[in-house]
């Protein structure tokens, strides 16, 4: 366990004390906000619940698709997205408060019921039910590929490995459609009479996509600082520039197809959802969304030197990471603040606060096992990794 206790004893104290000071400021103005202007500090937890709750379940999944994959060359630092599967208890912390102690938030649970199938998904019991399950299967999912991780450190059996490319394949699956279907649950149903079958897929694209800008950023982090110094090279880097410029674009297209389906039939019903976010004060947010999620990134990392550059990859990333709280952002206060946007002190303050969380929370899950898998069968290959 060396690496893990040379991790703990490099890490700054100043960005951990200042991680502390952003929680707690974030707290603080979140029991103001409930106060003084509950709707918004309700809506601005919902957003950072959701954004820690994505953040966390993108860990997951890119650890899961490269033991679904048999992939070897993300060995030397995949316990960074292994330690991003702490954050999700923060994220579901948060959306049970709000679900909980807030439920007017979502309009269908203060008007009558609606008809057919409505009627039947969205009643407010069957909702906690369905939330209570996704993050059961989540977090169960994820403690146990964790789990056989660290235990390979221990006794070196390459069984743990099998058994995790198993589980991931499992849990890919079962995630696709709970997913899609918290997706659903949490953010769409916000306004109930718009519908999209992409709505999911779009969720998914921006999950993951904002999820491999926060772990290039925290791999960089690490690099920097010393426990990944000797272990993750120009070539990591240069595979997960691709796979940030693949999902942003990826991310564009979904955005497109969304779009570009609901403008081509022009059903009323549908189009409420883009004329609310394409007049006033929304319309300028609108556009740069997608300048932040694909048109910078898409521009920035086709150099091959882009994607191998620390600096680089390192500031597309950020405003990768920006633009996925945009898009969160403009997805869910729309229908809650109306006519023009509403970004002062609860919002900023919030999301601040998640940002300590984050921080503390990551830290917390990269204590708990050594820095580098050591006894990983595909180590070698991934720290003598060479990108064609």
């Amino acid at each position: 366990m060396r690496q893990g206790i040379e991790f703990e004893a490099r890490m700054s104290p100043a960005v951990l004390r200042f991680a502390r000071l952003l929680a707690a400021g974030g707290g603080i103005i979140l029991l103001a906000g409930l106060a003084a202007a509950p709707d918004r500090a309700w809506a601005a937890l919902l957003m950072a619940g959701y954004l820690l709750t994505g953040f966390g379940l993108a860990g997951v999944v890119f650890v899961a698709t490269q033991y679904a994959c048999g992939a070897g060359w993300s060995a030397a630092f995949r316990r960074v997205p292994e330690a991003m599967a702490a954050i999700l208890p923060w994220g579901a912390g948060a959306l049970a408060a709000v679900f909980l102690a807030h439920p007017s938030l979502y309009v269908w649970n203060r008007e009558a019921p609606h008809a057919g199938f409505q009627h039947f998904w969205l009643r407010w019991p069957f909702f906690l039910a369905r939330f209570a399950v996704y993050f059961a299967v989540w977090t169960g999912f994820a403690a146990a590929i964790v789990r056989h991780s660290r235990r390979q450190d221990r006794d070196a059996s390459v069984e743990h490995t099998h058994r995790n490319a198993r589980l991931s394949i499992i849990f890919l699956v079962v995630f696709a459609v709970t997913f899609w279907l918290a997706s659903f649950d949490w953010v769409m149903s916000l306004e109930p009479r718009w519908a999209s079958t992409i709505f999911g897929i779009y969720n998914f694209a921006g999950m993951f996509s904002g999820g491999l800008a926060l772990l290039i950023l925290l791999v960089l982090w690490l690099r920097r600082s010393g426990p990944l110094r000797d272990f993750a090279n120009e070539e990591h880097l240069h595979d997960l520039g691709k796979l940030l410029f693949a999902f942003s674009t990826f991310w564009m297209y979904i955005w497109f197809s969304q779009y570009m389906l609901i403008w081509y039939a022009d059903i009323p019903e549908e189009t409420a959802y883009y004329v609310a976010r394409l007049h006033n004060a929304w319309a300028p947010l609108f556009l740069l969304n997608m300048i932040l999620n694909w048109a910078a990134p898409f521009a920035a990392l086709l150099p091959r030197g882009a994607k191998r550059s620390a600096r680089a990859l390192g500031r597309v990333a950020a405003v990768v990471l920006a633009g996925r709280v945009l898009d969160v952002y403009l997805m869910i206060a729309p229908p809650l603040q109306g006519a023009r946007p509403l970004a002062g002190i609860w919002e900023a303050g919030v999301l601040a606060g998640a940002a300590g969380v984050l921080v503390l929370a990551f830290h917390r899950g990269m204590q708990q096992a050594a820095t580098v898998p050591v006894n990983d069968p595909y180590l070698e290959e991934s720290l003598h990794y060479h990108n064609a």
